[in-house]
C-alpha cells in the first residue's frame, strides 16, 4: 500500500530524552515502530548536539562535559486525521517530554522504488 499525503498536513514533534524507555526498548524506537504499525507516512529520529528541558540541566556532546540522556527529536508529518489518531497513543508512551504540532504544507512526498534517481518511474517501460 502506497502512503500518499499532499497539501495541508501536520508536523508532529516529540522531544524526549535518549535514555527514555518503553517496554525495555528506547522510547524513540518504540514511537517509530508504533507510527509504522498505525500506517503513518513516516518518522524521523534526530539526536541533538545540546539542549535542556524543564530541569534546566544542560545535556551536551562536548567532550569536556559529556552527558548521557541526550535530547532526541522524533518528527512525523502526516494528515490531521492520522496525527490525531496517534496523539492518544503518544500520551500513554511519553511520560516526560514535549509534544508539539505545527501546520505544514506538503509540496512533494515520493518514493523511488528503483533506487535509481536517473529513472523516471512514470515514464519507464
Amino acid at each position: 500500500m502506497a502512503v500518499k499525503i499532499s497539501g495541508e498536513a501536520l508536523r508532529l514533534r516529540i522531544f524526549i530524552g535518549e535514555d527514555a524507555r518503553w517496554h525495555h526498548k528506547p522510547l524513540y524506537h518504540a514511537i517509530v515502530l508504533k507510527a509504522r504499525e498505525m500506517g503513518m507516512a513516516g518518522a524521523t529520529v534526530m539526536r541533538a548536539l545540546e539542549g535542556f528541558g524543564p530541569t534546566s540541566r544542560i545535556h551536551t556532546v562536548n567532550l569536556l562535559d559529556l552527558s548521557s540522556d541526550m535530547p532526541i527529536l522524533v518528527e512525523i508529518v502526516d494528515s490531521k486525521e492520522y496525527v490525531e489518531k496517534f496523539l492518544p497513543v503518544l500520551d500513554t508512551m511519553v511520560d516526560a517530554g514535549l509534544i508539539t504540532i505545527y501546520p505544514v504544507k506538503v509540496v512533494k512526498y515520493t518514493h523511488n522504488q528503483t533506487n535509481d534517481p536517473h529513472i523516471d518511474r512514470d515514464n519507464s517501460q
